[in-house]
């Protein structure tokens, strides 16, 4: 068990450019405190920068992943002001996230509930231990989850996600991968090894393409579809002329490996 007290810890990135950030307030189930989110809000910003970074994994110390919000910081400060600024944090961060020119791969151990489970909905990716549970538990204390509605209704279909909104019941692991919450469920001990596999086979791609293409994906999800074809022919085209897909082309043409 890690225990500095920094809330947010960053693992140095590995030779092919796979990046660890770790929620690091287990005692207090990875709440997500003005420090957190701060401190998310530092490692993205940075990491948007850094050509070098393929992938990041979003990972957790402890029982939990994300229990969401710090519901006492919350309830110390009770004014509207204080709630519209904490939630306007929180949705930067988020968007953060989707606005990475990377993969970014939730690696879940534990309980993701209320903005945590947002979390888990916005990362790119998720694999999920077979032990880790699931909800959008605020309606439990009279709080509806609309921001973590936003992601978790671009996942799963509406009707299964507004009986978890509305509820607040957990649902298991299996569960969320058939909803299409979570990419893969493993048993804990087999996290990290399916975490490899599905980082070693993204950047075994090029870092362009890739970066293209997940822009694309949010863009166009949010088009009509008209807008969206013209939108995904045109990145398409720009993709095409980039040095990477001529030579992918043309070593499949050539029936050899690309030189990447």
């Amino acid at each position: 068990m890690i225990t500095t007290e920094d809330p947010l810890l960053r693992r140095t990135k590995d030779a092919r450019g796979v990046l660890t950030l770790t929620l690091n307030r287990p005692q207090a189930f990875n709440a997500l405190s003005e420090a957190m989110l701060a401190a998310l809000q530092r490692e993205l910003d940075v990491i948007a920068q850094d050509q070098s970074v393929r992938v990041v994994v979003l990972a957790a110390e402890g029982k939990a992943f994300c229990a969401g919000h710090d519901l006492k910081e919350m309830r110390a400060q009770p004014s509207l002001g204080y709630y519209e600024k904490l939630f306007a944090q929180c949705t930067q961060m988020m968007l953060s996230i989707q606005r990475l020119p990377v993969p970014v791969i939730a690696r879940v151990q534990g309980i993701a509930t209320a903005a945590g489970c947002q979390l888990v909905a916005q990362c790119d990716l998720a694999v999920a231990a077979d032990t880790a549970k699931f909800a959008v538990s605020g309606v439990n204390f009279g709080l509806f989850c609309s921001t973590p509605s936003v992601p978790l209704s671009r996942n799963v279909s509406r009707k299964q996600a507004f009986e978890m909104l509305v509820t607040g019941d957990f649902i298991s692991a299996d569960e969320a991968r058939a909803r299409g919450l979570v990419n893969r469920v493993v048993p804990p001990e087999q996290l990290d090894m399916e975490i490899e596999k599905l980082a070693a086979s993204i950047v075994a791609k090029p870092r362009v393409a890739v970066a293209m293409g997940k822009e694309l994906f949010y863009r166009q999800v949010e088009l009509g579809l008209a807008a969206a074809y013209d939108a995904g022919g045109r990145t398409m085209a720009c993709n095409m002329m980039d040095e990477a897909a001529l030579e992918g082309v043309q070593a499949f043409i050539d029936k050899r490996k690309p030189n990447w």
